[in-house]
């Protein structure tokens, strides 16, 4: 049996358990090795803060530094709301349907902050970082040991709810992020989040949302391509899906088509690089035949908006 159909088997069982995030998080850890604050996924996280800082500086009209952020997804290690501390926000609030975060990778994840200022790399991927934030950051963690109270110091807020509703007063926020996040989400809840996102931003804020439109079982199990999920119909592949790591296989179309119903504009679109060939060697599902090849090989985009 291929990894990939072995790991969706195990998630859609767990799917159905109670406290399936817990035990999901057990299988991650100890059987997939998914949940690890490698230097390669810290130093990733790292260029997606700057980048999307970069995006708010060339696109804010305001032309001030940011000081009001929200991330979607925080996931397991909380590096990018740190990141918009060290530059400067003093209001940082990160939103997760599901509470991820462990003290022990809390703990993680401000120690590789101090360890990659100590080697001078986090100067170098994040050029942001205000010193004394930095100090700040590694006192406390010294005095106290503590992640959470670190964070809680940094005041940085963490809400487990529904992103369609936010407690948040309108035109409150300078920068929106996400990162390999929108891929998880169904479209019919993702179109009510992006409509929260239009009520809570600041008139001249920005959105910047980094997607992963590839397969992410190809991720553990290198016998299948990024695009082997894009064989199956919408009904097999609901079969194939879970609840704990779902994968709504939208395509780079299906995003521009949700912000222009929105009518939030793309100022930016970065698209990464992408290898065609891969998406020729599977047969696509009929319900992917009449997409070009271009737009059905795009993997990897990051967007940006200037909001109204």
């Amino acid at each position: 049996m291929k990894k990939w159909v072995l790991k969706a088997i195990v998630q859609k069982i767990i799917s159905w358990l109670p406290f399936s995030n817990k035990i999901n998080y057990f299988f991650q850890k100890h059987i997939t090795k998914g949940v690890t604050l490698t230097n390669e996924l810290f130093e990733a996280k790292l260029v997606q803060a700057e980048k999307h800082l970069g995006y708010y500086r060339v696109l804010n009209i305001n032309k001030g530094e940011v000081n009001s952020t929200l991330e979607l997804g925080t996931g397991w290690f909380p590096v990018i709301p740190v990141c918009m501390f060290l530059a400067g926000a003093d209001r940082i609030i990160t939103v997760d349907i599901s509470n991820l975060i462990k003290e022990k990778n809390l703990n993680i994840t401000i120690e590789k902050f101090i360890e990659y200022f100590s080697n001078g790399k986090l100067q170098k991927l994040f050029p942001k970082v205000i010193l004394s934030r930095f100090e700040l950051i590694k006192s406390t963690y010294e005095e106290t040991k503590s992640g959470q109270q670190t964070l809680q110091k940094l005041n940085i807020q963490t809400l487990i709810c529904d992103a369609r509703k936010l407690p948040i007063s309108e035109s409150q926020i300078d920068l929106i992020t996400s990162n390999n996040t929108f891929e998880h989400i169904y479209p019919s809840i993702l179109i009510d989040i992006l409509s929260e996102f239009k009520r809570v931003s600041k008139p001249g804020g920005v959105q910047s949302h980094f997607i992963d439109m590839s397969d992410h079982f190809a991720h553990l199990d290198k016998s299948i391509t990024i695009y082997n999920f894009l064989r199956f119909s919408d009904k097999r592949w609901k079969f194939i899906d879970n609840n704990v790591q779902p994968q709504n296989r939208l395509r780079i179309s299906d995003y521009r088509k949700l912000y222009n119903e929105l009518e939030i504009p793309i100022n930016e679109e970065e698209i990464l690089p992408y290898d065609i060939s891969k998406l020729e060697k599977i047969k696509l599902n009929k319900k992917y035949q009449g997409i070009s090849t271009e737009i059905l090989a795009v993997s990897h985009a990051h967007l940006a908006s200037l909001m109204n």
